[in-house]
């Protein structure tokens, strides 16, 4: 399950919510401020038009974006199991020679948790995934240095 990222169902509420209001009073907004841009008269010099129809194109991507992982989130409680890195966990770990601490999920879990939030599909998600208390892995990260990594300790998100 290479695309499930797991959310608290707090996140997941606020995430629905988001995508009910950007589906709704969002899309009706931004077409009433391009009428009325519209209606200014030419579009090509209509810098007002073209604000609003660049701020839709970022609109309708957050709306696909959110569509898609809500789709695909697993919500609940932080996983309880602690003898594997999954996603929900924070986990210690050295990362070329220091130690790191961060949790795997989805961005959003920013929001309420202290520590760095990694996708599942990162490097360094990938690499860690899976891996017990005292095991080795490395990963590539997209400047092609390959990072050295150990498990310190995984626990559940508070």
């Amino acid at each position: 399950m290479a695309n499930t990222t797991w959310l608290s169902q707090e996140s997941y509420d606020r995430l629905t919510n988001e995508l009910n209001t950007l589906k709704t009073t969002g899309r009706q907004e931004i077409a009433e401020r391009i009428e009325a841009a519209r209606s200014e008269g030419d579009l090509k010099e209509n810098g007002g038009y073209h604000a609003a129809r660049e701020e839709q194109s970022k609109m309708e991507g957050r709306i696909q974006e959110l569509t898609y992982l809500l789709e695909h989130a697993e919500v609940g409680d932080a996983p309880e199991n602690t003898d594997v890195v999954a996603p929900g966990l924070i986990i210690t770990a050295t990362v070329n020679g220091k130690e790191k601490v961060f949790m795997l999920g989805s961005r959003e879990a920013n929001d309420w948790v202290d520590v760095d939030v990694y996708p599942e599909s990162a490097p360094l998600g990938e690499a860690v995934m899976g891996k017990k208390v005292g095991e080795n892995t490395s990963y590539v990260a997209p400047n092609g240095k390959e990072f050295a990594v150990e498990i310190i300790k995984i626990e559940p998100a508070r």
